[in-house]
């Protein structure tokens, strides 16, 4: 198959897009996050090829992108008072609510089997121009290989999916960097089952209590994407250092005495520790967590034989941030 990369500043881009999402193909697209693999969410045809093109496991959900508030109620059974002020605070954003679904309506390979969906609307000029072309929910995880770093540009889809899906809409790097957040709202109080970039800071603002999110435990099945299975890991095995100097100094000798060559992810001022390869994360959490996939990936392109990354504070999007890191490194620190 070839792979055609489509211009969004060029409104035909769009009509072709929609074109091919409503014959049951892929496409994919910019949102505020990472760049999406899209496909029609209620033709259950369209949503196996996500499935196939990511390898993805077939009891992770999907996450449904809607156009609107007022659609929501199309696809759920009841939208809790709580819920519906969460939507009206951060919609269009980075937030996933995940409701009761209506029975029918959309495929089981979209709620994994569950009685559960989870929904947002994308706060990004491609993803809901394309929503309105098409008309219809579009159901999309990251468009990368499963368990790979999550693509934040079109250049990225092109490396994980070239050959394998028809059309990709580059509309430029993504903003936020990570996935949203998703909580459920069919239990008291709302739970957080993935952080992001609605933080549990702007969440307890909004609706006072939630509980924090936890990993799915290997016998569960998933409510939200990113719950149970390894992601977000670049090719080289990853670990965990504490942001502090010394650490990481020593951190760095411990590897390379064991042969490594060392790629350390760090915020700028630790440009002069030593590191064999050097990926700057910028000086904030913010700009950290929006590099984060691509300097994984550009970890990639390098020599490194080993990963070391510097762990922010956990507070605000850092607890988005730790979750991804941490994932990517399978919970390992580096022990010298």
């Amino acid at each position: 198959m070839k792979t055609e990369v489509l211009d969004a500043s060029i409104e035909v881009s769009y009509d072709i897009a929609a074109k091919s999402l409503l014959q049951d193909e892929l496409v994919a697209f910019p949102t505020e996050t990472v760049y999406g693999l899209g496909a029609i969410a209620t033709s259950e045809q369209a949503v196996a090829k996500i499935f196939a093109a990511k390898g993805r496991p077939s009891d992770n959900p999907l996450i449904v992108h809607v156009a609107s508030i007022s659609q929501v109620e199309q696809y759920v059974t009841t939208i809790p008072d709580n819920a519906r002020k969460a939507m009206e605070a951060f919609w269009p954003g980075a937030l996933t609510v995940v409701l009761p679904a209506k029975q029918g309506v959309f495929p089981p390979n979209v709620t994994a089997g569950l009685s559960t969906v989870g929904l947002r609307v994308p706060n990004h000029p491609v993803a809901r121009k394309l929503l309105e072309k098409v008309a219809a929910p579009i159901a999309a995880p990251s468009s990368n290989r499963s368990g790979k770093p999550s693509p934040t540009s079109a250049a990225h889809v092109v490396q994980d999916l070239q050959g394998v899906i028809p059309y990709i809409v580059d509309g430029g790097e993504t903003a936020i960097g990570v996935e949203s957040t998703v909580v459920d709202f069919t239990v008291t109080p709302p739970a957080i089952l993935r952080p992001g970039g609605v933080t549990e800071e702007m969440l307890r603002e909004c609706l006072g209590d939630v509980a924090s999110a936890r990993l799915a435990h290997q016998s569960d099945a998933p409510k939200a994407p990113g719950m149970k299975y390894a992601h977000y890991a670049p090719d080289a095995p990853v670990f965990l250092v504490h942001e502090d100097r010394t650490r990481v100094v020593t951190a760095l000798h411990s590897a390379k005495s064991q042969g490594h060559k060392v790629a350390l992810i760090a915020p700028s001022s630790f440009a002069d520790v030593g590191a064999d390869v050097f990926m700057d994360a910028g000086e904030s959490v913010d700009s950290f967590a929006a590099r984060v996939f691509s300097l994984f990936r550009a970890c990639n392109a390098s020599d490194a034989s080993v990963i070391l990354v510097t762990v922010p504070e956990r507070a605000g999007v850092g607890e988005a941030l730790f979750n991804r890191i941490e994932k990517a490194a399978a919970g390992k620190w580096w022990v010298s």
